[in-house]
């Protein structure tokens, strides 16, 4: 057998280290280009990182929380709730400094496919405007555009994709132009990949010379924003806080000059939006604090009782549902990403591994261990993290199922009404029908108006008006 090379010998007593002796000797076993291809899949992964989520993910039912403790967290309520007005006004001017200075970039967390809407590509490319089956892309992109108007200033739209679908991803830009935006100011990087386990922490062999590797969760970001050299080149010019938003909600407000405000004001390092729960078993996660500290429990984690306790005022006790739209400061970022601050949380999943014989096994039963991060696992970590309220009908109606709640219907629904609002503002009656549901879909690009101030000054503008007969777009 040749000599090791020194990169050779440290990857090996780092495996042997760890357990991963079956590695070591699978390697041996590779020969020419498909050694060399292992070891350059071997010598990527973050050994520290990989030994403590092994070790979690063995003593996990030692280490589970007491969510009996949990309890639930302040926040800054909207106008419509009982708000302060002045405070909103105030956060608002604040905000649209920042914007104007080009102090903000928008973050899209864009890793999965559009397979549970019957989509063969990423999600980002399904249509869900309610009359011109706009994809979600196009969506966000039209937002950026009329921010870009609005504050007489270019910005970053970082895409994080996977190694699924970044090819499919970029292709789709190219393919329509970028959607009117300049092709330098849209950033693509892939989240990165963490190895599988067995159910007795050995790594799994998914095939010949292949590990078995899954993305590592939303919480990947910061580590994919450092390792992809992003963060650095928009420090150069001058961006200090990214607006996180994930591909699936085409209402969210992608640059949103309120919520920067307060992130501002409050000198908060990691900021948050919630929507009031709908009801005590909505499948959604909520913000909470236990002894102090925030963070997000999942609903299938809250016991009955607990998720059903109401507070004096008659509102659920735990009630500030978790819709994945943060802000994050840069510096913070790559704090997190150095610092390997974020836990791993395990999933036991069907994995594929080759067998005795060589050949690649799909089971249909758990039979391994999936690991990934969560994003708003940093909110723990975070200087005087805060949380704003938003209200549904207007920001949240995600893209999540084929039918039923978050389908394509369901969000089309919520977008037509957010326009038939403006509409009704500016004195319009919309035509409904006998149970009040709207007899046409409405869709009003943001290129046309970005919210009711800029769609009521429009709409003024036009001559003639058009008329509510029919299905109706704006642009």
């Amino acid at each position: 057998m040749a000599k090791l090379t020194s990169r050779e010998e440290a990857l090996r007593v780092q495996l042997i280290s760890l357990g991963q002796d079956h590695i070591w000797e699978h390697c041996m076993l590779l020969e020419g280009g498909e050694r060399a291809n292992f070891l350059d899949m071997l010598n990527v992964l973050d050994f520290d990182s990989l030994k403590k989520a092994i070790q979690m993910s063995l003593g996990a039912h030692a280490c589970e929380e007491d969510v009996s403790l949990l309890e639930p967290p302040s926040y800054i309520a909207s106008p419509q709730a009982g708000g302060d007005v002045h405070a909103w006004e105030a956060a608002r001017t604040l905000g649209e400094s920042l914007l104007s200075s080009g102090k903000v970039a928008a973050l899209t967390v864009a890793g999965g496919q559009g397979t549970r809407l019957g989509l063969s590509g990423p999600k980002g490319c399904f249509g869900v405007t309610p009359v011109c089956q706009k994809s979600l892309f196009q969506v966000f992109a039209e937002k950026i555009l009329a921010a870009q108007r609005r504050y007489k200033n270019r910005f970053y739209w970082l895409m994080m994709t996977s190694q699924v679908n970044n090819e499919q991803t970029t292709q789709f830009f190219h393919d329509n132009d970028f959607f009117g935006l300049e092709e330098e100011q849209v950033i693509f990087f892939e989240q990165g990949l963490l190895p599988s386990i067995d159910c007795e922490g050995k790594l799994i062999l998914e095939a010949l010379g292949r590990l078995a590797l899954s993305p590592d969760g939303h919480g990947g970001t910061f580590d994919a924003l450092l390792k992809s050299g992003s963060l650095d080149r928009l420090k150069v010019d001058g961006v200090e806080i990214l607006s996180y938003f994930q591909v699936d909600n085409p209402l969210v407000q992608v640059l949103d000059p309120v919520f920067i405000g307060f992130h501002q004001k409050h000198g908060s390092s990691m900021s948050s939006k919630m929507v009031v729960k709908e009801d005590p078993h909505e499948k959604v996660g909520l913000f909470c604090q236990q002894e102090g500290v925030l963070g997000i429990a999942e609903y299938s984690d809250i016991p009955k009782s607990l998720a059903e306790e109401r507070d004096a005022t008659g509102q659920l006790t735990l009630r500030a549902g978790n819709i994945a739209v943060h802000l994050i400061d840069c510096d913070f970022a790559s704090h997190i990403a150095g610092q390997h601050a974020l836990p791993f949380h395990c999933a036991k999943k069907a994995i594929p591994f080759l067998d005795d014989n060589g050949k690649t096994v799909r089971p249909e039963a758990p039979n391994g261990i999936k690991f990934e991060k969560f994003v708003f696992d940093g909110l723990q970590f975070a200087e005087n993290p805060l949380i704003l309220e938003a209200i549904r009908g207007e920001e949240f109606s995600p893209v999540k199922n084929a039918k039923g709640a978050d389908s394509p219907e369901t969000s089309m629904r919520d977008q037509s009404l957010v326009f038939a609002g403006w509409l009704n503002a500016a004195g319009v009656d919309v035509p409904r029908d006998a149970e009040g549901d709207l007899l046409y879909r409405l869709e009003v690009s943001s290129l046309f108006a970005d919210d009711q101030d800029t769609f009521l000054m429009r709409w003024d503008q036009l001559d003639p008006k058009p008329n509510l007969h029919a299905d109706l777009y704006l642009e």
